[in-house]
């Protein structure tokens, strides 16, 4: 993919996050920036406990409430300042706008629904004023998009019944169902052997071609980077520190080796 910068649908600035503990508070995120443009991939990279996912969870308006907060900084989607925006209106974004996977499945899904019904509840909750019938069609259709064999007998499967690499086909799926301008994925092949998140990495690339969706990939797997990722923003001990130790470099898919950081 070329250096031409596209269209910038997210800019995070000087983001600070902090939750509140029994030993007071504490400061995760110390001014965090980065930029997402779409039908681009922005890896999110770094150790352990560096602040990645809370950095997720602060775009997505997940943080645990009232524990964590954000108390500085901005988090512009087209226009619109996330990090302030009233959980009603962040509601409709949530979603709708900007969807995201996570590292295992078997947790994200429900274990006594099936598959299809799943499927079925996001598309009811997003997509309002489908008949069953046209759900169920919708659900079927997302199932083919994502390569899941025999896609119609799965539907009335169960997530026990499925392999890891299906389960994540599955929860991609969810995250499409409504045509996201951006896809955080937070470390959605870490669980998965070497094959199947070849696969995974595979369709996602395929996935983002077809729609020109953005995406915010966040691992600490390097050799993933080199595959997925326009630009990298490195996180270095967002948890602990008290100085900002956010910094941002670029590179092009397939130019990074593991061993660059």
């Amino acid at each position: 993919m070329g250096q031409q910068m596209s269209e910038l649908i997210l800019q995070v600035n000087g983001l600070e996050t902090e939750f509140d503990t029994d030993e007071g508070k504490i400061k995760i995120l110390h001014g965090v920036n980065f930029d997402v443009y779409a039908g681009r991939t922005l890896g999110l990279v770094g150790e352990s406990g560096c602040g990645k996912s809370v950095t997720a969870m602060s775009i997505m308006g997940l943080l645990p409430k009232p524990y964590g907060q954000i108390t500085a900084g901005v988090i512009d989607y087209r226009g619109t300042d996330l990090a302030t925006l009233p959980a009603q209106q962040m509601y409709k974004i949530r979603g709708n706008r900007i969807s995201m996977i996570f590292q295992d499945p078997m947790t994200a899904l429900n274990p006594v629904h099936s598959i299809g019904r799943q499927l079925m509840e996001v598309l009811a909750l997003h997509q309002a004023g489908m008949s069953k019938v046209q759900q169920r069609e919708a659900a079927l259709a997302l199932m083919e998009k994502v390569k899941i064999p025999m896609p119609e007998r799965r539907l009335d499967e169960y997530p026990h019944n499925l392999s890891g690499g299906m389960r994540q086909r599955v929860m991609i799926a969810m995250a499409l169902a409504c045509k996201p301008d951006i896809l955080i994925c937070d470390e959605p092949t870490t669980a998965l052997d070497v094959t199947v998140q070849a696969s995974i990495l595979e369709l996602m690339n395929g996935l983002q071609a077809e729609t020109g969706m953005a995406m915010i990939f966040i691992t600490h797997d390097l050799g993933v980077v080199a595959e997925m990722c326009d630009e990298v923003a490195v996180m270095y001990q967002g948890g602990s520190s008290n100085t900002p130790m956010f910094s941002t470099c670029l590179t092009a898919r397939n130019t990074l080796t593991p061993g660059t950081f």
